[in-house]
């Protein structure tokens, strides 16, 4: 269930990133299976299945659903081969022990869409809660200052800027040489803005070691869903290279909070 993108994820906070937000080791996290590999890992890791009252299988990403559910670890390149191949419809009906099962055709881009909504929810939260920094400038100061957790990109971002900010958090946490680098995710800067009700958010740092462990887990779940080659489609092209580092510069300016009850919800 290893893919690049659990690799980037993991340098800067997995290692310790359990047993750090509270008293529960990893031992102590519930482990569930994935229906189609067999695969055990903690519940975190994996993503739930439920059924709606007409039988359709929908996401379950918050595991709030009521009733028996269906834990799934793979990626959606995988799923959608389980589906073609008539293997997901099989496990579920072993897991589910239940009557019909409708899978609807688009069941990995509705999960896939689901898990970014989680994810980019998750960073909502930590930027109400002011454990998260925006603008190049204050995110480097923290990061040469050893305060930074967690860096993240948006997809159009400029390589310029990225370098930059990923020089300066490897001198913060005392690691020049080596490939500690800020992640870059598959999302533009519109959507992160919106997500975290602010202008041109570029660039996303993590000052707080439980709020990195909260975005990394999140993070986690949805990009390896989405596979070693995410589609990057919504990413603005036209703001790719200089003009994308010259907006990299500018400080992200704060504008209205979204209301975080109708922002973005699971099932």
């Amino acid at each position: 269930m290893r893919n690049p993108h659990d690799e980037a994820l993991g340098s800067p906070t997995s290692s310790d990133r359990r047993g750090k937000r509270g008293t529960a080791s990893a031992a102590d996290e519930p482990v569930r299976k994935c229906i189609l590999t067999g695969d055990r890992a903690p519940r975190e890791a994996l993503v739930r299945l439920a059924l709606s009252p007409d039988g359709a299988v929908l996401p379950d990403v918050r595991a709030k659903a009521p009733g028996r559910g269906a834990w799934v670890g793979v990626t959606r390149a995988e799923l959608e081969t389980a589906i073609k191949k008539g293997k997901l419809k099989g496990a579920l009906a072993r897991a589910f022990k239940t009557g019909p099962i409708a899978i609807p055709d688009d069941l990995p881009e509705r999960l896939a869409d689901a898990l970014e909504r989680a994810a980019l929810d998750r960073l909502g939260l930590e930027s109400r809660s002011g454990t998260l920094l925006t603008g190049s400038e204050k995110i480097e100061t923290a990061a040469r200052s050893g305060q930074l957790h967690l860096l993240l990109h948006a997809c159009d971002a400029g390589a310029d800027g990225n370098r930059k900010l990923d020089q300066a958090w490897r001198v913060g946490r005392d690691a020049e040489g080596s490939d500690l680098r800020g992640l870059v995710l598959p999302v533009p800067r519109t959507i992160l803005a919106v997500a975290l009700g602010r202008q041109n958010v570029v660039h996303i740092g993590l000052t707080e070691r439980n709020a990195a462990a909260r975005v990394e887990e999140a993070l986690h779940r949805w990009l390896h869903f989405l596979g070693p080659d995410p589609i990057l489609s919504s990413c603005e092209t036209a703001s790719q290279g200089a003009s994308a580092s010259q907006h990299d510069a500018e400080a992200e300016i704060s504008g209205p909070e979204p209301d975080a009850d109708t922002t973005l919800r699971g099932i």
